[in-house]
């Protein structure tokens, strides 16, 4: 995916990085360490393996900014973090701080290859038009344990006749 053979511990690192850029436009040695609940000395070790591997601008003691390429390594890190919490959340129906901590452990435990057909699939989720609200509350009520297979029916209709709406109008 991104072509860069990076451990989670260097991606989490490369998010970091980017928060902080986000926050104050360049990122500290102390201000990593506080946000990753670190040491400095642990800090400095990942940073030089960032920068030998061209994702940062670092010299010790001065600010830490991410090169072009660490941008957009960053950002593609973040991205499957957002788009595989939002599926945890508005998908799966689990609360926010369960998803953080999930998805920032799937984002780097899954295969890049299966990372990437999730998001996919979320993509297609949120931009289908058989996806509605009635779905996810469809599943909600399965989820519950409530049999929505009653509602099937009556759900199919109001879908059918929504869309045949839809592509009339077109």
């Amino acid at each position: 995916m991104t072509g860069i053979d990076l451990s989670e511990n260097l991606e989490d690192y490369l998010e970091t990085i980017l928060e902080l850029e986000k926050i104050n436009k360049v990122a500290r040695v102390k201000d990593i360490a506080e946000h990753r609940g670190v040491l400095r000395g642990s800090v400095t070790g990942a940073l030089k393996s960032l920068a030998e591997k061209g994702l940062i601008n670092y010299e010790p003691y001065s600010f830490i900014t991410l090169t072009k390429k660490g941008a957009a390594v960053a950002g593609e890190i973040d991205r499957r973090h957002r788009v595989i919490k939002n599926f945890l959340v508005h998908v799966l129906q689990i609360g926010h701080e369960t998803a953080e901590h999930n998805a920032c452990r799937m984002e780097h435990a899954m295969d890049r290859t299966v990372v990437d057909r999730l998001v996919a699939f979320i993509e297609y989720i949120d931009d289908c038009p058989r996806t509605d609200a009635q779905w996810l509350d469809g599943f909600a009520c399965h989820r519950q344990g409530t049999k929505a297979a009653a509602n099937c029916t009556t759900c199919m209709k109001k879908s059918v006749e929504k869309h045949g709406r839809e592509k009339d109008s077109r």
